[in-house]
């Protein structure tokens, strides 16, 4: 299974990280306006009560801490008052307040706007370390939250992985009700469909597999009762055929019911390889070097004989078996494994009634010899060489 970029707890992780720290920012912005806007209000409030009072003590004639005509007077100050009216104005730290009195003066108070901006840094820091330990702790929890979606998603892809290689046993086990449950379920409903449907046409195959073999017993009894000439021999030739594919299908068949048992024997692999091509024209064995191995010679020589039969009908002469010791490989001189039957052979091995090529055939063969492969343990690899034809090597265990 392949693993592009992050993972889904990556994902989840990043995305809860970010959307704390968008509503910790959110919340940290909205806080500082309305604190900064309450602050400047109740300082121009204050200012301005005292502004008040100092108009009323200058027109008594008390002492108090309004100038008139100060020349510091910010310029949209005096602007403001020469309307007539009351202001208060914040610049550059400070905070004033004017009013215009009789004789067309002025009377303006100051005071230091620094306590209230000190006061609002001191928030700004707090909200910030605040935000930070929120975030930080919300994406812990997103990411820990974020793992276990991964590794619930990651076992059903590994399940369903499993599935498609074959092992129909496998199951996910799903927990809780949400839509990764939902998933893991479904694949086990699809593991329970496919086997029960796998189940079916195994025991429909070997059924008329079994049935086939006693009307092809008849036929060839009675192809030797038909006088000798050409149409007996076609006749002969098509019923020898069919009673190999009746039992390739049995064989197939016993295979997927698991019901073969492998009978080992120490056999020389040349001894093997030279009774498995005895009976077909065209083919050479080539020993390059022998051993022995513990192994069921049957199955072996079965395993040979299909490749090799394989290679003589789809490939091109000549055909040659070589035994390297516990390896043996069929080449022929033909235009190779088609690549999509190629990409299929590396990926989940041959199909039967598939051979991807024009010229017929069942796609039995490798099918069962690649069952008996397994049987056995050996390994069976195809490939196409790159002077030309295709190549199987079993390497026996």
């Amino acid at each position: 299974m392949t693993r592009p970029g992050r993972s889904l707890g990556t994902k989840v992780a990043l995305a809860v990280a970010v959307a704390a720290a968008c509503v910790a920012g959110a919340v940290g912005v909205l806080v500082h306006r309305l604190t900064a806007a309450d602050q400047l209000a109740t300082a121009r409030a204050a200012i301005d009560r005292e502004m008040v009072t100092a108009a009323y003590d200058h027109a008594a004639g008390r002492r108090n801490d309004a100038r008139v005509n100060r020349p510091d007077l910010p310029a949209p100050v005096a602007r403001a008052v020469r309307g007539k009216v009351r202001v208060t104005y914040l610049h550059d730290g400070v905070l004033w307040a004017a009013t215009p009195i009789a004789g067309g003066k002025v009377l303006a108070l100051k005071r230091s706007y620094s306590p209230q901006e000190q006061a609002l840094s001191t928030l700004d820091r707090t909200l910030l370390a605040t935000g930070a330990a929120a975030t930080l702790v919300v994406s812990l929890a997103g990411l820990l939250l974020g793992m276990r979606m991964g590794r619930r998603a990651t076992a059903a892809a590994r399940t369903a992985e499993r599935i498609a290689e074959g092992d129909l046993d496998a199951r996910v086990h799903p927990r809780g009700h949400d839509e990764i449950a939902r998933l893991a379920a479904s694949v086990n409903t699809m593991a329970d469909a496919l086997g029960a449907r796998l189940e079916a046409e195994r025991r429909v195959t070997a059924d008329i597999a079994h049935e086939l073999r006693t009307p092809v017993a008849g036929m060839s009894t009675a192809v030797g009762l038909l006088p000798p000439g050409r149409p007996s021999e076609l006749i002969a030739d098509s019923v020898t055929k069919l009673r190999g594919l009746v039992e390739d299908v049995l064989e197939v068949a016993r295979m997927d019911a698991q019901v073969a048992a492998v009978e080992r024997e120490q056999r020389e692999v040349s001894a093997m390889a030279r009774r498995a091509v005895a009976g077909l024209a065209g083919v050479s064995v080539e020993i390059v070097t022998d051993t022995v191995v513990s192994t069921d010679p049957r199955r072996v020589e079965r395993i040979l004989t299909n490749l090799a039969a394989n290679a003589l009908r789809h490939g091109a002469p000549p055909v040659v078996m070589t035994v390297d010791g516990p390896v043996v490989r069929v080449r022929d001189h033909g235009p190779g494994f088609p690549d999509d039957l190629l990409t299929v052979l590396h990926a989940s091995g041959p199909q039967r009634f598939r051979t991807g090529d024009r010229t017929g055939g069942t796609g039995l063969g490798l099918t069962i010899a690649t069952g008996q492969a397994r049987l056995l343990g050996a390994q069976l690899t195809f490939r196409n060489r790159p002077e030309g034809g295709a190549e199987t090597e079993l390497r026996l265990t």
